[in-house]
Formats: C-alpha cells, structure tokens, sequence
C-alpha cells in the first residue's frame, strides 16, 4: 500500500551523529551502573532527552529530526559504541516514535510534545482489545518492553474483539489488529528481566486489565501502513516498523562489536599471555586477527548503510517494495550474524582477561549473543530473502 507524499520545506540541518558521539564518553562510563540498574541512568536518560536522540524520527512539527534511516543506524551504532543496552533502547524507543505519524495530531502532541517524552512498547499473544463506545477495553501482558522504566506511555498490540470474544474484521476483510498507547502510570510493570545480557535495557513486563483506551490512541500496526494522503511523509515513514527494527538492531550489534575491538586493541598492545615471550599484538595471529574483524565490521557496516541509502534514494513515490523491504532484512541479519563471530573471536583471543564479571569483555559477549538470539538475528531469515529470490512461495512475515 502506497503512501502519498508532499514536498515540505528542509528542516534545519542537524548532525545527530555527532551529538550521538559526543555523548559516548558519558554513556560508556554510566554502563556498568546501568547493567547493575537494570534500566538507563538517570544522567543518561537526560543526555540523550537533551541531544533530541529520542525525537530522532519524529514529524519536525512535534521539534523531531526526521532523519533518513542510515542517519539513524550510523546513531545507534554510535551510542552503541559505548553500550549496547543504552542502543536498543534508544533503537526500540525511535522506532515506537514513528506512531506519532498516525495519530490524530491532537493526540500526538498529548503523547510526544513534552520535553521528556518517550514511548516503549512489548509483546505478547495473549492481548485482546474489547471494542467499547469511543475506544477498547484493554487487556494483556506485554513482554520484552524495552525502555519502559523512562518512557511515559507505553503501547500494546492487539487483535480486536467484539464484546462477545468475536474477532472484528478490516476492511480488507483480515482479523483487526490495533496498537493501543495509555500512559505509563496505567499499567503495572513487573520485573522479570533477569537475563544474562542487555541487563540495562530493564525489558520487563508490563499488564492492563480492562483499561480504556480512547481511539485516538488507537493505530495499525507499524508493518502495515495505512494511506495517509493528509501527511507529509518523509523518508523514515515509508520504510515501515519491521525495516527499521532490522536495521537499527543490525547496528546495535555492529556498533558493539567495534567497542569490543576497541578494547581488543588497547588490550592486545599491553598484554603478554603466560608462556609466551611478546606481546598479543606482537603475534601473527593477533594481528590477521584484528585485520580480519575489522573488515568484516566494514564490510557488513558498508553494507547496511548503502543497502539503506540506495532505498532513501528510490522511495520518494510511496512505500517500499518487497524487494527493498528483502534487501534490508538480508543486511540487517548479517550485520548482527557477522557482528557476534567478529565479538567471539576477540573474545576468546582476550584470554583470561575476558572472563572475569564486570569486565568490558565479559559485558559486551554477553551483550553480543542476547542480541543475536533476538528476532532480528534469526537465520531463518535467510531462508525467507532466498525464498523471495528463488520466486518461491513464502509467508512475508518480519519484513
């Protein structure tokens, strides 16, 4: 389904990058209380509030930067340089952001004008919105929510039932699937994020039971926009949640991984292993090594930035295609895939230096593989992309 766009004026030139990198020497240095905090600092949470990181891809009339999803991902690589959990969260809180398009502008503005807004949002299978006068009645659990500690509303999916337990249907005739958002200080969040990496992103669960929900908190679900002909629809909006989800997460492995070969290479410089007579980075091995994550993380960057860029480029008369939405799921996958084997190598060429708790090493391993059991990280992607090349038949879910 097409989206229609309007010519706009330019918004004033921000270099988000740059704001994303000099805050990493902050970030970096809150990460170990973060990981002990289970959710972000509250110093942290104000730098990346004060930067506008948070209105990354908001509409410029709610004060957002609108930003192209490569600015996007080169940020959240960035951030993720210093830690990872601060990353995701950033990533899953931008990507919610983008709902601030499809609600009415009255409601958006409730939800995303104050200065310290922020929306988080889970999942769940066992969510149901009751249709009501002027609304949904709200039931649910939601896992996975990611950020929910310092947003200020949070959002669920559900399937759309009429009083009776009876799916409603579309339009198209399909099972209706809304995204609800309620303010946080409705729910009840409960901590059960106990897990052995991203420790910092406090993804716990968080509960409704029958809460109204007015409509106009009311939205498809991000991986099926909807025509909007009255918006002015810029680039983040045409590339749907599920795309930017792939990307984003891509770069939060790749941008942990190059903070691992970071401290790989103060580490290798200063470290003699016992029994050996030079130093790590004295060794042939080390050093075929550190070249060849370097060009793996290159390469795999390079690819998911272009991969992004070429689409920005082509996607000015409405939505993406499936072949683009394909060629970014593809790059996003091999981003985190390739990210966690550049991490376990330098991991395991780290020594004993790696294993100790509360090191940099031992973090950002377990950071590595919490990312890569995600959704995002599945290699049954691949079969889906090769699918789509070969012209077979294939359910076109998560892209």
């Amino acid at each position: 389904m097409s989206l229609a766009f309007a010519s706009k004026p330019a918004l004033p030139a921000v270099d988000y990058v740059a704001r994303a990198r000099e805050l990493g020497p902050l970030i970096a240095d809150a990460a170990s209380r973060t990981e002990a905090a289970r959710e972000l600092t509250d110093e942290v949470v104000a730098a990346l509030h004060e930067a506008g990181l948070f209105r990354l891809l908001m509409p410029g009339w709610l004060n957002g930067g609108e930003a192209k999803p490569s600015t996007f991902i080169e940020v959240i690589e960035t951030i993720a340089q210093a830690d990872a959990s601060t990353a995701w969260c950033l990533c899953q809180m931008d990507v919610c952001s983008l709902s601030s398009v499809y609600l009415d502008r009255d409601a958006a503005r409730e939800v995303f004008a104050p200065e310290r807004s922020a929306l988080a949002w889970g999942n769940t299978p066992h969510a149901r919105a009751v249709r009501a006068p002027g609304g949904y009645r709200v039931s649910g659990e939601w896992d996975f929510g990611s950020g929910c500690h310092h947003a200020t509303w949070l959002g669920g999916h559900c399937p759309v039932l009429d009083e009776h337990g009876n799916p409603i249907l579309d339009e198209d005739g399909r099972p209706a699937e809304r995204t609800v958002l309620f303010p946080k200080n409705t729910t009840r969040i409960t901590d059960v994020w106990r897990v052995i990496g991203l420790r910092g992103t406090g993804s716990d669960r968080y509960a409704l039971d029958g809460v109204f929900v007015p409509e106009k908190y009311a939205i498809t679900t991000l991986t099926r926009w909807p025509d909007a002909p009255r918006r002015d629809m810029t680039a983040p909006y045409c590339f749907g949640g599920s795309s930017l989800y792939a990307a984003g997460f891509g770069a939060v492995a790749l941008g942990n991984a190059r903070g691992t070969f970071d401290l790989f290479l103060k580490l290798a410089g200063g470290k003699t292993a016992r029994g050996m007579a030079n130093s790590l980075a004295e060794s042939a091995l080390t050093q075929v090594a550190v070249a060849e994550a370097d060009t793996v993380l290159a390469s795999a960057r390079t690819y998911l930035v272009q991969t992004l860029r070429e689409i920005e480029a082509a996607s000015d008369e409405g939505g993406l295609s499936m072949n683009q939405r394909m060629k970014i799921r593809a790059a996003g996958t091999f981003a985190i895939r390739q990210a966690t084997k550049v991490v376990d190598r330098l991991y395991e060429m780290s020594g004993t230096t790696a294993i100790f708790e509360g090191s940099p090493f031992e973090r950002r391993f377990r950071d590595a593989h919490t990312v890569s059991q995600h959704l995002q990280g599945r290699l049954s992607h691949f079969e889906t992309v090769g699918k789509h090349l070969l012209g077979m038949a294939y359910e076109p879910r998560f892209v």
